[in-house]
């Protein structure tokens, strides 16, 4: 199987599919790992196998898709972040398997899918995502849209991570470029990136860079979702490399512009003798 890292490096988003059906293999391992994917908030995300023509689902940017993914999560605080994590760390072990996905959250007949998935009063399903085999060839609307939205191409560094106050960039080195490398090249909605991340102290925090039009009452934060799938791709980066990630719900009280929302604060550590009093004290936050 293919490390964090490589499967980080190969995984792309996919709207044309060669029409198979997933293996009997591929579909096992999937149902196996969705029956509970924990994310940091320790908010459950539910997750549903649909059949796209026996519940009538399909998207008008997809083609040859025969099997989708939605995820549900309860309306609360940090639920949009909560989804992203556990949703992106699906759509990564799928990409391990040789199985191709793409978010989707506003093109397709939701009601559709809201019903397929058996969505109650009270919760979300921000995104959905095909799972199946990428066609030899993108179709020409495929490569349309990902010109679009420069999907092979991101925001840099620098405008994305900051040390100490916002604004200051931040200039990883070594171990930890590679580990950014991956929270930069992090899917999401029209490739907006809304993630930004100010190092202090020891200490990530992450905040939302809020872009207009991206909250639904369907969906909830869209770009919520999106810091929580940067945020997966930070702890699992820094696990794949040994280290240890806790996660803090505590606003730092950093002065950042007016567009921004703070999300969530990690430290990273490779001694757990540092880590183990902060994780006391995430406990006791949550025990309130």
């Amino acid at each position: 199987m293919e490390s964090f890292f490589e499967t980080v490096k190969s995984r792309k988003s996919v709207r044309t599919y060669d029409g198979r059906m997933l293996s009997e293999e591929h579909r096992k391992a999937i149902e196996d790992y969705i029956k509970d994917i924990p994310n940091p908030f320790g908010i459950p995300v539910e997750f549903k196998l649909l059949d796209a023509k026996e519940h009538g689902l399909s998207s008008p940017v997809l083609g040859g898709e025969q099997l989708y993914v939605a995820g549900k999560v309860s309306k609360k605080a940090y639920a949009e972040a909560a989804f992203g994590y556990s949703f992106e760390k699906l759509v990564l072990y799928a990409q391990s398997l040789g199985i191709a996905t793409v978010w989707i959250g506003g093109t397709m007949k939701r009601e559709k899918f809201e019903e397929a998935a058996g969505l109650k009063e009270g919760e979300l399903m921000p995104c959905v995502s095909p799972l199946g085999y990428p066609a030899q060839k993108r179709s020409l609307k495929e490569m349309m849209m990902r010109k679009g939205v420069g999907a092979d191409s991101r925001i840099p560094a620098d405008k994305l991570f900051f040390r100490n106050s916002w604004g200051n960039p931040l200039l990883p080195e070594g171990d930890m470029a590679e580990l950014f490398e991956t929270v930069r090249w992090a899917p999401s909605a029209v490739n907006k990136q809304p993630w930004r991340i100010i190092f202090k102290d020891g200490i990530y925090h992450f905040y939302e860079k809020k872009d207009k039009g991206f909250i639904r009452e369907a969906t909830g934060d869209l770009q919520k979702t999106d810091v929580g799938i940067a945020l997966c791709h930070f702890i699992t980066g820094a696990e794949a490399m040994g280290w240890q990630a806790v996660v803090k719900v505590d606003e730092p009280g950093l002065e950042t512009p007016d567009d921004t929302e703070y999300v969530a604060s990690v430290r990273i550590s490779g001694r757990k003798s540092e880590t183990a009093a902060f994780a006391a004290e995430i406990r006791k936050e949550y025990e309130k």
